[in-house]
């Protein structure tokens, strides 16, 4: 019981203590809070926003997995951001450059951003295997990097086309198309959030069920202890930023396979930096990130209601940059409680021992 309220609690008052954060930052600027979270709740059931909280939870859930990958090995990969769009470009390239039967097609143009991903990651994971190079630093170099890669693969004498006043990597043909789930006028949901689910569940049976697992999260809780135990510390460390990296590169295909079919100017960034926040809300379990993802994809979208009760949307940001403040605060206290409790429990019975000696 006390290992659920530990993990269930945290979120709930990280929330709670947004809520109230936001609703004084409206109290303050003179609008109404209940309007304001009112219009949000309400804007779920309106034209396509529910069918693309959908969607964003699943590109959101993929990159808080590849995020929490690489914290199960006490790695900060904050270049999920440079690898999937690397991954990205580079998949819309092939794609859009092979004919394949249907179904191979799009199996291809997985294969291909998995391991663009992963490739991309390597450098960082190498330099920090060979030359202790640390991660956060490196990957951070990286995602500059893959902003330039990605502009001049794209550019009208390399890969990319003018269409309009866009400049994209060639359409990829409907046989390396995902099919979706069509709600007629209320949109469609993309084929990709099934991937998705796949992978979480793939994860918790990799983190819980198997050998690599149980090494990753040893090397991860002390990399010592892991190599006294037989464990290569230094190999797992290449193995989760590669893997971190693979799952990154599928952060774009729900777009890619399901909507765009190109590579684009008006490529959406930033998804990278977000999967940080719902690994941490999440606390690296499948089910905590797909919680953590459904509700910043709610944000983000019903989001959109706040301009018509005269509230500006940067109190979504608010919300989601205090909820991840105050779910980290959160932990922290309710662990020091628990400890509290438990030295307390451990007290009392040692008490109770001395007295019957």
């Amino acid at each position: 019981m006390g290992h659920l309220r530990g993990k269930l609690l945290p979120p709930a008052l990280a929330i709670v203590f947004s809520l109230l954060l936001c609703g004084v930052a409206l109290i303050i600027s003179g609008a109404n809070p209940l309007s304001a979270f009112g219009a949000m709740v309400t804007q779920v059931g309106k034209g396509t926003t529910f069918v693309d909280i959908l969607n964003s939870t699943g590109i959101y859930y993929v990159a808080a997995l590849a995020v929490a990958i690489g914290f199960q090995m006490n790695l900060f990969n904050i270049g999920v951001e440079g690898q999937y769009r690397v991954a990205a470009v580079v998949a819309a390239v092939v794609g859009g450059s092979i004919a394949l039967p249907t179904g191979i097609h799009t199996l291809v143009i997985i294969i291909v951003a998995a391991i663009a991903g992963a490739a991309w990651a390597a450098i960082p994971a190498i330099l920090k295997v060979t030359r202790g190079v640390n991660e956060v630093i490196s990957t951070i170099m990286m995602n500059g990097l893959a902003i330039g890669l990605s502009a001049y693969l794209i550019r009208r004498d390399v890969f990319g086309e003018l269409r309009g006043n866009n400049i994209r990597t060639a359409e990829i043909p409907e046989s390396g198309w995902m099919p979706g789930i069509s709600f007629g006028g209320s949109g469609t949901m993309f084929g990709f959030i099934f991937v998705a689910i796949a992978l979480g569940i793939g994860y918790w049976i990799m983190m819980n069920k198997t050998r690599f697992g149980f090494e990753l999260r040893a090397s991860g809780e002390s990399s010592t202890a892991a190599s006294a135990g037989g464990v290569n510390s230094k190999k797992m460390v290449l193995v989760a930023m590669l893997l971190s990296g693979a799952i990154a590169g599928l952060i774009s295909l729900p777009e890619l396979l399901g909507r765009d079919h190109t590579f684009s100017l008006n490529f959406t960034a930033g998804i990278g930096f977000s999967g940080i926040a719902i690994a941490l809300l999440g606390r690296n379990h499948p089910g905590g990130i797909a919680f953590g993802a459904l509700l910043w994809a709610f944000l983000d979208k019903s989001g959109l209601a706040l301009d018509n009760v005269g509230v500006p949307r940067e109190i979504v940001t608010i919300m989601q940059g205090s909820i991840v403040l105050s779910v980290v605060v959160a932990y922290e206290v309710v662990r020091r409680f628990e400890l509290a409790s438990e030295q307390r429990r451990v007290g009392r019975e040692l008490g109770t021992v001395g007295g019957a000696a």
